[in-house]
């Protein structure tokens, strides 16, 4: 599973092969959440809502690099690590 960023504690992965929508999964401490990059909502899972508020801004800013890295991961295997929220 493909490290895309990290930041503030939270990691953000995508699966090889996953299912459709599009989407990216979040990971911070016990929580655990899958987004959608289109909507950007919460398909699955919990997080604590100013982390999730965090996620939400971090993937608005990169929606088409999240976007790229879906069709590359699920195509080719390969991806780009994307910037953390700053």
């Amino acid at each position: 599973m493909p490290e895309l960023s990290r930041f503030l504690g939270i990691s953000i992965s995508m699966y090889f092969e996953d299912h459709n929508p599009p989407h990216f999964h979040v990971e911070y401490g016990e929580y655990q959440a899958s987004i959608a990059i289109n909507g950007l909502g919460l398909l699955e899972g919990d997080l604590p809502s100013r982390i999730l508020g965090y996620v939400i801004e971090w993937a608005s800013i990169h929606k088409q690099e999240l976007i790229n890295d879906w069709n590359m991961v699920q195509s080719t295997g390969t991806y780009f690590k994307i910037p953390p929220l700053v």
